[in-house]
């Protein structure tokens, strides 16, 4: 059986300003990864969370979710979807009955049985277990047991409750930081946990076939071939520029027992990202020669500060090239300080770690200890599931809040 694996689609990103929606790159990737899924013809499409850069997504990230989803049910390929930190399983759950009938699964919300997928091929089943992201205080309340307090034991602990027969083939699509004997996983430039916090030790998933995971931008495996994260489609910051390669990964599993065979199928995308970092003459040598077309790029400048006439020269020569100066900043030190044209928005930044710069900046420069961090990140938790038009909910998410912030010992 072969199926594709993707994650972390966060369609309706912007990135310093520019729609990739409006400007393209969302739309493009989704009718080249169908013209991929045709030529395939894969057994199932999963997709491991953060489907929307938000969770409450804009009309037209909806609709491109739309015309995903109805192009692989019109190529006869069924769909398994979990939401992700950034999406609300609630919004996402709707017709959900409906949509299953078409071979088109999500399990938007979690419960204490988890949403499970059959399929079957010449060597029997395979079993498909669709697991939402989950943090301690939403697993406490799922399963009613007080006594979960950590990611890691969530996890197992509701992993426990479902009636797995490991003597079959069986696949797990999470969302969550995922780590190898308590090292930290590699993230991806636009999304980042802090200190730790969140981690699920890869062993929580012994006996699965595969695990296909999402959450950290980059693709690669943690403590064993087959518990692998997809990393997103398109680069969503600078820094995943320096990652390989960006696409799908296509999974074969064959009897039960076997290796599955795992590999990488790589999309081109509308815009490239590039980053460039040197001195201004340097730069302005290469860039003259350099004939690329088409990207959005980052300069870098390490002997000078970006003055109104350096950026000029930089933005007309890529606009020449259709391309698009998305940020210029310096690492010129002499002047005691950093300065940077565009300023990048707080957007690009996790929740969790504008709660930390904030914390940082009201303790003059201290980091939070492991109990505070655990505390912001759990904040951010519950701002990113808020939606301000459910009064009751946000109460609760509150009354979560000061309860988590009392047990890790922190005054409120």
């Amino acid at each position: 059986m072969k199926f594709l694996h993707l994650a972390d689609l966060h369609l309706g990103k912007s990135i310093h300003g520019v729609s990739l929606l409006e400007n393209g790159d969302q739309p493009v990737w989704v009718q080249r990864f169908l013209e991929m899924a045709q030529d395939i013809c894969p057994d199932a499409v999963v997709i491991a969370g953060d489907v929307y850069d938000r969770s409450a997504p804009s009309g037209d990230a909806v609709a491109l979710l739309d015309r995903m989803v109805t192009g692989l049910a019109e190529l006869g390929i069924p769909v398994l979807i979990v939401p992700g930190n950034h999406d609300s399983g609630q919004r996402m759950s709707f017709a959900g009955s409906l949509l299953a009938k078409q071979n088109i699964h999500i399990a938007g919300i979690l419960t204490k049985k988890l949403t499970c997928v059959t399929l079957t091929d010449q060597d029997g089943p395979v079993t498909f277990w669709l697991m939402p992201y989950i943090f301690p205080a939403l697993a406490a309340q799922k399963l009613e047991d007080e006594e979960i307090r950590d990611y890691n034991t969530a996890v197992r602990r509701l992993l426990a409750e479902q009636d797995i027969d490991f003597s079959v083939r069986n696949v797990l699509v999470a969302h969550q930081n995922v780590t190898a004997n308590g090292r930290e996983s590699i993230h991806g430039g636009s999304e980042s946990m802090v200190g730790g916090v969140g981690q699920v030790d890869y062993t929580a998933f012994d006996g699965f076939d595969y695990v296909a995971l999402g959450h950290i931008h980059a693709a690669y495996p943690v403590g064993r071939e087959t518990v692998c994260y997809a990393g997103s489609p398109l680069c969503y910051h600078f820094d995943e520029t320096r990652q390989s390669v960006k696409g799908p990964i296509l999974v074969e599993l064959g009897a039960k027992g076997t290796e599955p065979a795992i590999e990488t199928k790589v999309i081109r995308p509308l815009h490239p990202m590039r980053e460039l970092k040197g001195t201004y003459a340097e730069l302005q040598v290469a860039e003259l020669q350099n004939e690329a077309r088409g990207e959005y790029i980052r300069v870098i400048l390490t002997d000078r500060r970006p003055e109104p006439e350096i950026y000029e020269f930089f933005r007309s020569l890529f606009e020449s090239r259709d391309s698009l100066l998305m940020e210029l900043i310096s690492e010129y030190r002499q002047f005691g300080t950093m300065a940077s044209r565009p300023i990048a928005g707080v957007e690009e930044k996790a929740v969790e770690e504008l709660f930390m710069d904030f914390y940082r900046e009201r303790r003059g420069g201290v980091e939070p200890d492991e109990s505070e961090q655990s505390l912001l990140c759990f904040a951010g938790e519950q701002v990113r599931h808020m939606d301000g038009n459910q009064n009751r909910e946000t109460e609760r998410q509150i009354t979560e809040l000061l309860k988590f912030a009392r047990e890790q010992g922190n005054e409120v």
